[in-house]
């Protein structure tokens, strides 16, 4: 099991794999099931290399202002609208929500973020840094993004987290917890963004 989220039953689900593609699809596509079932496909993937990275359950006509925010192995992220990602079937191989380069890295998480709210960004090393959401660039889906953090030789993201403006889900004094970690959202670099 790799994520569970409570509904209304009227929210959409997008899902998320590593090779930079994500589905969405309305709630009411997937059909109750006890809960030793063994449940219904979400998105097809590409080989035994890719795989389901994370889930969002969003809803647009609650509140328009929230954007999906992915970011890459390499420290590269983004945020797009919803309105972006088309509807399709569930089941289906989705659309592309980053560009996966060697540059870029696989995708390693998929957010349903708001502009008050904060990031925090995991890397295998161990340095974790916090961001706020809204110095990360709104940008198309088919685009690269940003680099959101300088990464040292063979480090990698590991997870991403949302923080609300109270710094639930992490410690809340929005420090850096380790000196030698570079936050790149200063001076974001954006070449290779084109569609």
């Amino acid at each position: 099991l790799l994520d569970a989220k409570m509904t209304d039953g009227k929210s959409e689900i997008m899902i998320a794999v590593k090779s930079g593609r994500a589905i969405r699809f309305s709630e009411e596509k997937v059909r109750a099931t006890g809960r030793g079932a063994i449940g219904v496909a979400g998105i097809e993937v590409e080989d035994e290399n890719d795989e389901v990275v994370g889930m969002i359950c969003v809803n647009p006509e609650k509140d328009a202002s929230r954007t999906v925010l992915v970011v890459s192995e390499q420290g590269f992220g983004k945020r797009t609208p919803v309105d972006e990602y088309r509807f399709t079937n569930r089941g289906g191989k989705g659309v592309k929500t980053i560009n996966v380069t060697e540059k870029t890295g696989s995708l390693v998480g998929i957010l349903d973020v708001a502009e008050n709210e904060d990031l925090m960004i995991t890397c295998k090393s161990g340095v974790t840094i916090r961001m706020p959401v809204s110095g990360i660039s709104e940008q198309g889906r088919a685009t690269q993004g940003v680099k959101l953090i300088r990464l040292d030789d063979g480090d990698e993201i590991a997870a991403i987290t949302q923080l609300d403006d109270q710094g639930q889900n992490g410690n809340g004094n929005g420090e850096q917890d380790d000196a030698d970690a570079t936050s790149a959202d200063e001076n974001p670099s954006t070449e290779g963004n084109e569609a």
